[in-house]
């Protein structure tokens, strides 16, 4: 294969720019490129191949004879990248591409029917994917429509069989129509016997046919039907060789059947053999893909259901595949964010609960920080400090260069989203990864970058203990991280059902906030998280000998994300409720807590501030705003270096120019959330959003503390809150050392007296500002006002950081 590649390119580079026969070059060597891909699973084939495409169909205007082949060429690899990335818009341009070399090619077209086959498999490559009946019906029907175009004889007879059997198998798994499978096996067979021994399609007939007669052994439960699955799939995996992009699926194929034969008939050697074949996943020898991440997942799946001993493997390799995976991702990551959240659903948090079932405490904490907040992970390392490794050699500090000017790039090109332009910076992570490799050869630098140690996460717990709260499917737990010591595991005894309910009950309470006073449900709420969740771990804090008064960071995941763990309490008197006995704080991950404390700035004679004022869209609290800022500017005046922003100077790029003078920011606007596309939640400026997008490119310097006085600033997507995508978060990943949040609305009379009182505690006795006072002088704030204001207003504002 590789030397089909190189003899394409040697032969493109033999003919001169103008001649005919360039642009068949051209077509052959991306064809090799992703037949390559196909074989090896390496993204750059891939990549080079749809560009390659792309330069074709150019040279082949509307009207052009190869026009139909050059569409339907590029469709296919966008079609394969999906496949590997699971991308909705390379799909859907692949079945764009498609419709229009369907339309040239007439009845009487030699290609028609190859054209009507690729339409119909992407289409029910977009039912698999969104569930769209219409996808499903249109493409039997054209699979039908393709298979007439291929009579007895033909050489795509056999592919035609099996592209109409496997749109049958799936509307049989839609509709469950016993006559579409029946239909679908048979097709299977006849196909199967049009591949024989040494035909390059054979793999996937035997796995078709396999797939088929498990499904029809699952509906019905004939033991004959799996019986000959399981052959079929050993006799595919034969034809996988360990370097080939779809043994993984192969390996899982023939495990799922056999676990299915061992909970049928409890045979061990069944199980036994299962789970030695999802092991040798950990050895694959090629780029990792989503099959590749959906096998390792399902042999973690499987593990659980049948408690076998090796669910904690397959959780550490499914996190290696989902890291490895999600890099892919991260070229464009507003566009491809739902794909990142398919690829981490729910699986850092079932790895966590199976690493403390097993009573791997220091494994769970590894694995939850690898498997959450992914985007936060990969953008901050295009932020490490490189001093070490520029120091180490001659050839570290080259490397060092070259690493800040890639990373440098990489940031810069964040929603750069156009295909012009997705290539490019598809080749600069491919740089980018090139350098990490190159300096993890360094002698001392061969964990660079890589996923931290325990041993590395528990200095996050050198000011005070870290509560890492977790819900999984599997069990709720808590585990206490503190600075000397083991984790402390803390059973939860409540359901992730229950804690969804409990959410979910909670967002739909502070959209009441405001006009009603639901005191008596929000008092309910809390009660419930004190007593199932809260309570059992302040008793295990005292048991540790962690005074009261003590601060600590609660590190919640999944469904916990939304819920206000630190107002919860028993709210009856004279008993404490949490913020009595601790001070409170929260962080989105542990790495981020601890790179917050390392980046103490140089301590710089003048302290720079900056308050920004702008009233809401419609300038209903344009007092309020005013009265904010007066009184912001009379605590800090005397002591900072103070400017303020109002009116006119309030503009996205005014405010983003500020904070390259001040490190120091007291932010009074409207927050405007947008739970489906959370990279779009904002704050309004005066001439429009300043979107998460725009934080995430700025480059500040030394920045200390932001206290963001707006509403929902802590509130990111609603179905994938681990990823922590909201305002607070990206103010704190792009730098800010201590940040102050909101969870909800916060009223505008009540905005102004805890900024007053927040203030007036910040100031040390030395008459300085200093940031890591933010959580306890919030909490003083909240304090001095509980009798004034009403109970969700004294707990909307949150801490984060140090």
């Amino acid at each position: 294969m590789a030397d089909n590649v190189e003899e394409c390119r040697a032969a493109l580079e033999s003919y001169p720019p103008d001649l005919p026969d360039r642009f068949i070059a051209l077509t052959n060597l991306a064809n090799g490129l992703r037949a390559r891909f196909q074989q090896r699973g390496v993204s750059s084939d891939l990549e080079e191949a749809i560009e390659l495409h792309r330069a074709v169909l150019e040279l082949y205007p509307p009207g052009h004879s190869d026009r139909s082949a050059s569409l339907s060429n590029l469709a296919i690899s966008l079609l394969a990248r999906f496949h590997q990335r699971g991308v909705s818009s390379d799909l859907d341009e692949a079945i764009e591409l498609h419709r229009a070399a369907l339309l040239l090619c007439p009845p009487d077209h030699s290609d028609r029917s190859a054209s009507l086959s690729n339409l119909a498999i992407s289409l029910l490559a977009r039912f698999q994917q969104h569930g769209a009946p219409s996808d499903l019906d249109e493409a039997v029907e054209l699979h039908r429509a393709a298979l007439c175009l291929c009579p007895t004889g033909h050489s795509d007879r056999s592919a035609s069989l099996s592209n109409l059997a496997n749109g049958l198998r799936a509307r049989f798994r839609q509709r469950g129509v016993s006559s579409d499978l029946d239909e679908a096996i048979e097709l299977h067979r006849v196909a199967l016997e049009l591949c024989p021994p040494g035909h390059s399609d054979r793999s996937m007939s035997l796995t078709n046919l396999a797939n088929g007669l498990r499904a029809r052994f699952e509906q019905r439960g004939v033991s004959s039907d799996l019986d000959e699955a399981i052959e079929l799939h050993r006799a595919a995996l034969l034809l996988c060789p360990p370097d080939h992009s779809d043994r993984s699926a192969s390996l899982s194929n023939i495990a799922i059947s056999l676990l299915a034969r061992f909970q049928q008939r409890g045979v061990p050697s069944d199980m036994d053999e299962a789970f030695r074949l999802y092991l040798q996943l950990s050895h694959l020898s090629h780029a990792v893909s989503r099959s590749d991440l959906s096998a390792a997942k399902s042999w973690a799946t499987s593990a659980e259901e049948l408690k076998h001993g090796s669910a904690l493997v397959a959780y550490q390799i499914a996190l290696k595949f989902l890291n490895q995976h999600v890099t892919l991702l991260l070229s464009s990551l507003p566009c491809h964010f739902d794909a990142v959240k398919v690829a981490t659903s729910s699986l850092a948090a079932d790895a966590f609960s199976c690493s403390v079932r097993h009573g791997a405490l220091t494994t769970a904490v590894e694995l939850v920080e690898q498997g959450r907040a992914v985007f936060w992970t990969q953008l901050a390392r295009y932020r490490t400090s490189l001093d070490d490794l520029s120091v180490s050699s001659d050839i570290g500090t080259a490397l060092a260069t070259e690493f800040k000017e890639l990373s440098f790039r990489l940031r810069h090109t964040f929603d750069q989203s156009t295909e012009d332009q997705s290539p490019q910076i598809r080749h600069l992570i491919m740089q980018w990864d090139a350098v990490v490799s190159r300096i993890r050869m360094l002698h001392g630098f061969s964990g660079f970058l890589l996923p931290p140690l325990f041993s590395d996460l528990q200095k996050a717990a050198e000011e005070g203990p870290v509560i890492i709260v977790n819900a999984s499917q599997y069990s709720c737990d808590a585990l206490i991280i503190l600075s000397a010591q083991d984790p402390v595991h803390v059973p939860l005894n409540i359901t992730q059902l229950k804690v969804s309910e409990l959410s979910s009950d909670f967002q739909s309470l502070t959209e009441q906030f405001g006009p009603l006073d639901p005191q008596l449900e929000l008092v309910r709420i809390l009660r419930e998280l004190w007593d199932n969740i809260v309570d059992p771990v302040v008793q295990a804090l005292r048991e540790s000998k962690v005074l009261r008064g003590s601060r600590i960071w609660w590190c919640p995941t999944a469904e916990f994300m939304l819920l206000p763990l630190h107002a919860a309490g028993p709210y009856e008197k004279k008993r404490d409720n949490l913020s009595h006995i601790y001070i409170s704080s929260y962080a989105p991950t542990l790495v981020t807590l601890i790179r917050a404390r390392q980046q103490v700035s140089r301590d710089a004679p003048t302290q720079c501030f900056v308050a920004v004022g702008q009233t809401n869209p419609g300038g209903g609290n344009q007092g309020y705003v005013a009265t904010e800022l007066t009184i912001v500017a009379q605590r800090l005046a005397p002591v900072v270096s103070f400017t303020s922003l109002e009116g006119s100077d309030v503009t996205v790029q005014g405010t983003l120019n500020a904070l390259h003078h001040n490190q120091w920011l007291h932010l009074a606007c409207h927050g405007i959330p947008n739970r489906q596309q959370p990279f779009k939640s904002s704050f309004a400026m005066r001439d429009g959003p300043l979107m998460i997008k725009d934080i995430i490119q700025s480059h500040w310097q030394n920045l200390e503390f932001a206290f963001l006085s707006a509403s929902h600033t802590t509130v990111g997507d609603e179905t994938s809150p681990d990823e922590s995508i909201h305002l607070a978060a990206a103010m704190q990943f792009s730098g800010f050392r201590s940040v102050i949040g909101s969870m909800w609305s916060v009223d505008d009379d009540v905005a102004p007296q805890i900024v007053s009182a927040f203030y007036a505690n910040l100031v040390d006795d030395s008459g300085r500002l200093d940031c890591t006072r933010a959580a306890v002088a919030l909490h003083k704030a909240v304090k001095s006002l509980r009798k004034k204001i009403r109970l969700e207003q004294q707990i909307v504002f949150v801490h984060i950081g140090v």
